[in-house]
């Protein structure tokens, strides 16, 4: 069982919320997309409406020790900002340390303290049992609100968490595993699957595991060439991942048995590269010429996915269905988002990842049920794997 931040008493205490604010930066290091720092608001305003003392910690981008660069001091202005004054988001110079402790020690109830870049310190991603330690020594409550690093057994997620007397989740971990959890243990029916992206690899387990869940799974993307290599179909250029091909027949002969309908593309757009430079050429059938790949599912394709997708009462989408980043390559990942915003019965859940890229992208991500803000940790979720930081969080 799980214990959630409106549950506890938090007046006076020190309220530690491990956030995700690992934003994009772009060339001047301010703010591209502040989609994560939106969806922590409800957490961070809640902590300081009951009269906590709040830390947040988060980690940004991959530096290998302290860099300037990667500094959340963009993110604690641009947060300043989303809570409205009087609120004054501190920034720490470091995540650990006696500067450290000691503005923890002079928080006020309803202040907020922002600590500096968890990973400037190799020991989080290490899980150090003295660094988890010193985290925990600023908390009387902890709280993880960080779903994208729940896949992560680092010091913040999970090696701390013993060390807190008071441990539970926010309000966006708590919206993502009842939506997660919904479609993995009771979706409602007929349920569909869209998986796309570019490797057969990255997705076994996620097939292997809604396989029996669901009644048609949607293959787009680069991994479909991988099937339908397998079925026989010459597929060009086309990106294959050939040492999967005897799995992915196997995978297809496991729709069958399982009385799941395995869709693939039956046309294509194709270029002869993977770029903006290619002309496209509309491929009519499933055979793609040998000097071409296929780089998006073609029209017949979209026709037929959109009809499923709207016939659907829960859908779940991991994947883009083509090369969308190329404006010309990205109709299918539109069809797809488009259908899926049209289905207002449904349930709509978008894994992730460049799914979710492409979905806010699009404006269409307040249209979808929920839109998960782990790609990495949404796809081991529905792997049917137990996340280091949600079980971190279980109580007796």
């Amino acid at each position: 069982m799980v214990r959630y931040i409106d549950e506890l008493q938090l007046t006076g205490k020190r309220v530690f919320i491990r956030v995700d604010f690992n934003v994009p930066l772009d060339e001047r290091q301010a703010i591209a997309d502040d989609t994560r720092i939106r969806e922590a608001l409800p957490t961070v305003r809640k902590a300081i409406q009951m009269g906590g003392k709040v830390v947040l910690a988060s980690h940004l981008g991959r530096p290998k020790g302290p860099e300037p660069k990667l500094s959340l001091e963009p993110v604690a202005a641009r947060l300043s900002e989303l809570l409205g004054k009087p609120q004054e988001v501190i920034l720490a110079d470091d995540c650990v340390g006696d500067g450290v402790a000691k503005l923890v020690r002079e928080l006020k109830d309803g202040q907020v303290l922002m600590l500096e870049n968890l990973r400037f310190h190799k020991e989080e991603e290490g899980n150090g049992e003295a660094f988890a330690r010193e985290l925990a020594s600023f908390a009387d409550v902890y709280v993880n609100d960080a779903f994208g690093t729940a896949h992560r057994a680092h010091a913040s997620t999970a090696g701390m968490v013993p060390y807190v007397k008071e441990k539970a989740a926010g309000f966006l971990m708590r919206k993502e595993l009842e939506y997660l959890g919904r479609i993995l243990r009771s979706p409602e029916k007929p349920y569909v699957a869209i998986l796309g992206g570019a490797k057969v690899s990255d997705k076994i387990k996620v097939i292997d595991n809604l396989l029996p869940k669901v009644q048609a799974m949607l293959v787009g993307g680069a991994m479909a060439y991988t099937f339908l290599k397998a079925m026989g179909v010459e597929v060009g250029k086309s990106r294959v991942e050939m040492d999967k091909v005897p799995l992915a027949s196997k995978l297809m002969e496991a729709a069958v048995r399982l009385g799941a309908e395995l869709l693939l593309p039956v046309d294509h757009l194709a270029g002869s590269e993977p770029s903006e430079k290619a002309e496209v050429k509309e491929i009519g059938e499933r055979a793609i010429p040998a000097d071409l790949m296929g780089l998006d599912i073609g029209p017949k394709t979209r026709a037929l996915y959109r009809e499923r997708v709207r016939a659907a009462r829960t859908v779940l989408w991991n994947g883009p269905m083509g090369l969308f980043e190329v404006e010309k390559f990205a109709a299918g990942t539109r069809a797809v988002a488009e259908a899926m915003a049209e289905n207002r019965e449904a349930t709509t859940v978008v894994g992730g990842g460049d799914s979710a890229a492409a979905v806010n992208e699009l404006g269409l991500g307040a249209k979808m049920s929920h839109v998960s803000t782990g790609g990495g940790a949404s796809l081991e979720f529905l792997e049917g794997k137990q996340l280091p930081g949600v079980k971190a969080l279980e109580i007796e």
